[in-house]
């Protein structure tokens, strides 16, 4: 019904979390699918990358790898920026109240602990861009809990401010946190010169993240993420900077993606902790 009605769906694993990729396409080795960011040639039959494995197809959807994933399946999500729509996701009744304060009225669906408001119109996808809100659209996938109650109207300027905002506070970390602007991959003195930490401390600190992050080998693995960088970074705030944090974060996002988290959402659920103790 969803994919006849040009909504691109995919199945959701124990965890309400989307399929691990296969062998060939973790870590982006396939170089990724055609409409993610960074945009590669991987056709990979099987439910591989999260929400860019979304399809309105019904030859992929009925196709056996889909069916072997479906048969595991335990709820269904589709693609709101790839049906031209943006949910923004109100997590608790805080946020909730927030929007009716300062959102127009649209479609909204329930969900377990919030609601999902509906609008028409696709926009970048962000997490946390206030307390209990994130966006999804572009690069997220969105549970269906069905049609909900409601006309659907255009996506407000209010959430493009919030994503405007979003992107301002993520450009750099504040608060004296460095994550240096060059990428390593490795944690060394040579890369976090105004790092007040020993060596000893950071690589036993990263040690225990990645034990952690490691061991959610059926989900949470991306929350963990975020939660590994959000207290590492914390650990900076009180540094001259720069701390190498970027070479942290490599290791979390590999750590991640090894147990099944897509590497754009492990991407930007290490970003958005790192920047989070901000």
């Amino acid at each position: 019904m969803l994919a006849a009605s040009g909504v691109p769906v995919l199945p959701l694993r124990a965890g309400k979390v989307p399929f691990g990729n296969c062998p060939a396409c973790t870590g982006a080795a396939c170089g990724g699918r055609p409409n993610m960011k960074a945009a590669g040639p991987c056709e990979c039959p099987r439910v591989c990358h999260a929400w860019a494995a979304a399809t309105t197809d019904p030859n992929v959807i009925a196709s056996p790898p889909w069916v072997r994933a479906w048969a595991r399946a335990v709820a269904v999500a589709y693609h709101p920026g790839g049906a031209g729509y943006t949910v923004v996701d109100l997590d608790d009744r805080e946020a909730i109240e927030w929007a009716r304060a300062t959102l127009p009225p649209t479609r909204v669906v329930a969900t377990t602990r919030g609601e999902h408001w509906i609008y028409r119109g696709a926009t970048r996808s962000a997490n946390h861009v206030r307390p209990g809100v994130d966006i999804k659209s572009r690069m997220a996938y969105a549970r269906w809990l069905g049609p909900g109650t409601g006309r659907t109207v255009p996506l407000p300027s209010a959430v493009h401010a919030l994503l405007d905002r979003e992107r301002q506070e993520t450009t750099r970390p504040g608060g004296g946190v460095d994550s240096s602007s060059r990428p390593q991959n490795t944690w060394t003195r040579a890369v976090a010169t105004g790092c007040r930490h020993t060596q000893g401390y950071v690589q036993t600190g990263i040690k225990r993240g990645l034990a952690i992050v490691r061991s959610h080998t059926e989900t949470g693995a991306g929350s963990s993420a975020y939660s590994v960088a959000r207290f590492l970074a914390k650990q900076h705030i009180g540094c001259p900077g720069p701390c190498g944090l970027d070479a942290l974060a490599e290791d979390i996002i590999t750590a991640a993606v090894a147990v099944g988290v897509p590497e754009p959402y492990a991407r930007r659920a290490v970003r958005n902790g790192l920047h989070a103790s901000a």
